[in-house]
């Protein structure tokens, strides 16, 4: 077989990214290039800063309107959050998402006409919707890649009945379906009704080549003595921010001299800085924002635990990131990552005594944060984007007539 040709939509890409998923497209997309797929990458809008050499870029807006993707259409955003930013802001955008969302669609129709591929592959909702489009108009087969369900992103508080709908219309229609862990799998089956044997299991990885020192930005804290347990993640119900603070409060109680650092935005971030408030702890919390690149690993070189008590975690890179750095983990038993990481602590989400103890434990011990460390991170040396491109490049293969 020759060289696969590859369309591929997405909605976002580093450095124009909100959060893992452009990561994730990304990495997958650097290995599949370096395994000879010719790729041309389709987002809503390209800036310079996206191209990076190996794949070819295009823009959907130069083919229907502008769609600025490093704004409020992050693929975290709510419909309801997006409504609320349209109300504050003169721009460009459709009354609605989901407007911005089917523009994207038919300028995936004008894009598919004009592209010669083998294969169309779409990830997560936003890019469904190209995905099926492209497919209709060139009898192409297509691969949805789930990084994320509306289930996921709810936080067990109920789902938006329109974000699901054409999750399930992506998945339905799809040739395959890509699903980052068995975790995932195991919901799309349940809750979307799609036979097993067509969901694939491709687990995430992590790029081992970009792994800049940072300096420590808690150095004053370490001075003084103090310990340091590290949150970093969008700060929604999904990740689990307000478990993390009702497991620090209990540390607390046993341990004055630990700072916990919650880093990241969403649509709790005032709830959450509310509820450290009323739990007592405002003192004992850091809420340095949003942070990437360089300064985010110096946050993870600085901690001593990284935390992440997701609700319900499809994959989750960050503790794949926090090991590369130097820094033990305890995970949520509700996520994916904990499928290919054993040398981390595990604990149910909402187990939030249990969290306590671990982390107590984790750092009363050195000898067992230690042993954490050192496995995690020879661990997480093994956990790269290669496994996933080869699964998709079989993929690929056994729909190419």
């Amino acid at each position: 077989m020759g060289k696969v040709k590859v369309l591929m939509f997405g909605w976002e890409l580093p450095p124009e990214n909100s959060g893992g998923l452009g990561v994730a497209c990304l990495g997958l997309s650097q290995k599949l290039s370096e395994r000879g797929v010719d790729l041309t990458f389709v987002v809503p809008r390209k800036t310079e800063a996206m191209d990076r050499g190996f794949f070819n870029l295009l823009s959907a807006n130069v083919n229907y309107k502008e769609i600025e993707v490093n704004s409020c259409l992050s693929p975290y955003i709510s419909p309801e959050k997006y409504e609320s930013i349209l109300r504050e802001e003169d721009n460009i955008y459709g009354e609605t998402l989901f407007e911005e969302v089917a523009a994207y669609r038919k300028c995936a129709k004008k894009i598919a006409l004009f592209e010669k591929f083998d294969v169309i592959h779409a990830h997560d909702w936003l890019s469904f919707g190209a995905g099926v489009e492209a497919k209709k108009v060139t009898g192409k087969p297509l691969v949805v890649h789930v990084h994320a369900t509306e289930f996921d992103r709810g936080g067990g508080k109920g789902i938006d009945s329109r974000v699901y709908g054409r999750e399930k219309e992506g998945m339905e229609l799809a040739d395959k379906v890509v699903a980052v862990s068995n975790y995932t799998k195991n919901i799309i089956v349940e809750k979307y009704n799609i036979p097993s044997d067509k969901v694939e299991v491709a687990h995430n990885g992590v790029n081992l080549k970009e792994k800049p020192v940072g300096k420590n930005l808690l150095e004053a804290f370490k001075e003084a003595g103090y310990k340091t347990v590290l949150f970093v993640g969008r700060i929604t119900l999904q990740k689990g921010p307000d478990y993390f603070l009702e497991a620090a409060q209990e540390v607390l109680k046993h341990n004055e001299k630990i700072i916990f650092v919650v880093a990241g935005s969403g649509d709790m971030e005032h709830q959450i800085i509310r509820q450290a408030s009323e739990l007592g702890i405002s003192d004992k919390v850091l809420f340095p924002g949003f942070i990437r690149g360089e300064e985010l690993h110096g946050l993870y070189r600085s901690a001593d635990l990284f935390v992440m008590p997701s609700v319900s975690e499809p994959f989750g890179l960050t503790p794949l990131e926090s090991l590369i750095n130097g820094t033990p983990v305890l995970l949520s038993k509700q996520s994916g990552v904990s499928e290919v990481l054993t040398h981390a602590l595990k604990v149910d989400f909402w187990d939030t005594k249990e969290m306590a103890n671990k982390i107590l434990t984790t750092l009363n011990h050195d000898c067992l944060k230690d042993c954490l460390t050192e496995n995690g991170k020879a661990e997480v040396d093994k956990i790269t984007w290669d496994s996933a491109a080869d699964k998709c490049l079989k993929i690929y293969q056994s729909l190419i007539k």
